[in-house]
């Protein structure tokens, strides 16, 4: 338990749906971890009809969570919680989210973070003047930007756009749901993501292109939101949406698991996705692409695997032997149960909190 328990507030786009978003599950360990290190936390989400018809954890077993319909709600039922919290955390794509960090900023007794699991997007939806959930005077103003992206990204945040203090945390795994486990090998490569414009390419180059290649491979893709004019190789599988109490089973079936990665996230480099962290927690190795920084969390070729074309995934899937393809997961297995566990972000946050209260008394 944590010496100093806090009060904190988390207002977050969604808890207890993580249909087509990939909030959820880092929401629901970050909650977990910081309740089970003492902490008072309450979870505020605002009521949508597109999670509430998609809810896989209707009612968090961790901390409290509320769901309000619009601001006007939100600002008549928790304007005292907020007040008297010791942080409040709001995160990206929450609705109406300006106005949320506005409400919070003048209301807010403690200190108040902006929780970006959304980073190069944000930045660029603010070149673009099209950013709906934050503004460069909010930047200014909360005490602590935390980002899911690391490197210099975060000086930028500090020199370009005036923020106090900005740290990296990471998505992270929760290795009580994601561990081997012995089930019947079904694919030979598999996918899991919500569809994007900006990601297909490297879908196309990386599993499709590979998959009509390659006939007698078994391949999978799950994930919703995909175009009804997209061509399907025959030997691929397609699954619109799994839940996550799903996800450890899906990873385990597979011989190796692909990671593709937003061109923002991409361009920015250090945005690691949480599927990484998930798959290396199974340890099921990994084929990714490459961007800046991916090297400071797994060790390339020994830890995770780097294809730029169909033919650097054909010859992973077809020459690697298979002692190596199991010591290569193992050893992404204990790099992330080292380093990128929700217990190590919980530590994380609490440590900056500090630094900034320090940061503050100084």
């Amino acid at each position: 338990m944590n010496a100093v328990p806090l009060r904190i507030v988390i207002l977050g786009l969604s808890i207890t749906s993580s249909w087509g978003n990939g909030h959820a599950t880092t929401y629901r360990g970050l909650m977990r971890e910081l309740v089970r290190r003492g902490h008072d936390v309450l979870f505020l989400e605002r009521d949508v009809p597109w999670y509430a018809d998609n809810r896989d954890l209707p009612n968090p077993p961790f901390g409290r969570t509320e769901l309000y319909d619009d601001l006007d709600a939100l600002k008549s039922r928790f304007e005292s919680q907020v007040r008297a919290a010791d942080l409040v955390m709001v995160g990206s794509y929450v609705p109406d989210g300006i106005a949320v960090g506005e409400w919070v900023q003048s209301t807010a007794g403690g200190l108040t973070a902006f929780y970006d699991i959304d980073t190069p997007v944000t930045l660029a939806k603010l070149a673009a003047g099209t950013a709906e959930y934050l503004s460069p005077d909010l930047i200014r103003r909360y005490d602590l930007y935390l980002s899911f992206t690391g490197g210099p990204t975060l000086e930028r945040l500090e020199r370009e756009f005036g923020s106090p203090m900005a740290r990296p945390l990471y998505c992270a795994v929760d290795p009580e749901l994601y561990y081997p486990e012995p089930v019947a090998i079904r694919w030979d490569l598999g996918y899991m993501g919500t569809y994007s414009d900006d990601r297909q390419p490297g879908v196309e180059a990386l599993m499709l292109e590979p998959a009509r290649r390659w006939a007698e491979g078994r391949f999978v893709l799950a994930g919703p939101q995909y175009p009804e004019n997209i061509h399907w190789p025959a030997n691929l599988e397609r699954i619109n949406h799994l839940p996550p109490s799903e996800h450890r089973r899906f990873y385990n079936a597979q011989r190796f698991t692909l990671n593709i990665t937003r061109a923002d996230m991409r361009q920015a480099g250090h945005s690691p996705s949480v599927r990484l962290f998930e798959a290396a927690a199974c340890g099921v190795p990994i084929i990714s692409d490459f961007w800046p920084g991916l090297g400071e969390l797994f060790s390339i070729g020994e830890e995770i695997l780097i294809a730029k074309a169909p033919e650097d995934t054909l010859r992973f899937l077809r020459d690697l032997p298979e002692t190596e393809r199991r010591a290569i997961g193992a050893r992404a297995r204990q790099r992330v149960l080292s380093a990128h566990t929700a217990a190590h972000r919980a530590i994380e946050l609490e440590a900056y909190l500090q630094e900034r209260a320090a940061l503050q008394c100084a």
